[in-house]
């Protein structure tokens, strides 16, 4: 049971709200013990920015994106027998074999490359290698899911084409998790590598516009994609609680409908607040729902692949 994790804020969590802890003490939901006592073979770590807080707006952001890798290289440095840098499938199987857990840095919110394509890749050369085109505000790449119909339909802007067929070009994959239904049409169209929904799960079963319909499921499943399982309650179906209940239907939903290479695991861990009732509040408790989609009939074979399988696939693609 050896699990790759899409999607965590806890590096936010750390640096701008906690603003103390590290990865191996923290009050968040993801540290090295944690993610040791779940059998975590890698973690993807988010470089989230929430431009609203900053005064510098998209150019502070991308400064700030830059510190946070800074960050992550220090704890790779400080805990070099625990965790390591990772940046294809190969890296996270070597780092596997020699006992440590991989780190993945992702980018969430594209609008810090603030219309300089060069930037991604600056960012590449770091070690990014997924990107979050958009979070929840339009930007220079696009738009974002919305309950305005009439932003669902807008799709990339022609320096989002550039910046997605550029990040194929680079071996970064594009994480259509928050983009609008019209930006996720054109990322599929214009898209040169892996495309994953790094953090998003059903819309067929909760109707909110982060999730994917069963169409989208289909799409992106044809090229090869897949989605990581959200754990935010409003995304599952309950607002103030995290249900493994949930999880579960929404996992046999996406295996229904875009097959067993399609659902992965994207807890959003340390990304979001106001839920009172939480399944799973921690890495450490992630064989809770190992242990749920067994019961519901999910085979060791299928919970393989759903754990790091499935994720693998992803990661080899880019190299």
């Amino acid at each position: 049971m050896k699990l790759i994790d899409l999607h965590c804020d806890t590096v936010w969590k750390l640096m701008d709200l906690d603003k103390k802890g590290d990865l191996m003490e923290n009050q968040c939901s993801v540290s090295i013990p944690g993610m040791k006592r779940a059998g975590t073979m890698a973690q993807f770590f988010a470089c989230f920015v929430h431009v609203k807080d900053l005064a510098g707006g998209y150019e502070e952001g991308y400064r700030h994106v830059h510190e946070m890798i800074d960050f992550m290289e220090g704890q790779l440095k400080k805990f070099p027998e625990n965790i390591a840098g990772a940046y294809s499938g190969e890296d996270v199987m070597r780092n596997d074999a020699e006992g440590k857990i991989s780190a993945v840095l992702t980018v969430e919110e594209g609008g810090i490359l603030n219309g300089k394509l060069k930037r991604l890749e600056t960012l590449h050369q770091r070690g990014i290698r997924l990107m979050t085109p958009m979070w929840n505000d339009e930007n220079c790449i696009g738009y974002p899911n919305s309950r305005e119909p009439s932003v669902m339909e807008k799709g990339l802007k022609p320096f989002g084409i550039e910046t997605v067929r550029r990040m194929g070009e680079l071996g970064m994959a594009v994480d259509v998790s928050h983009a609008s239904d019209g930006t996720f049409a054109d990322i599929l169209r214009y898209a040169r590598g892996p495309v994953v929904a790094s953090h998003s799960n059903c819309r067929e079963l909760k109707r909110h516009p982060r999730n994917l319909t069963d169409r989208m499921i289909h799409d992106l499943a044809e090229i090869g994609g897949g989605a990581g399982l959200n754990f935010y309650g409003p995304f599952l179906g309950t607002e103030d609680a995290s249900l493994i209940e949930e999880m579960t239907a929404h996992i046999l939903h996406m295996i229904r409908c875009g097959g067993e290479s399609f659902p992965m695991i994207g807890t959003d861990f340390d990304g979001f607040d106001g839920i009172e009732r939480l399944d799973i509040p921690k890495a450490e408790d992630m064989e809770k729902l190992w242990d749920a989609l067994k019961k519901k009939g999910v085979s060791e074979s299928q919970l393989d692949q759903i754990w790091n399988g499935n994720a693998l696939r992803i990661l080899n693609a880019l190299s």
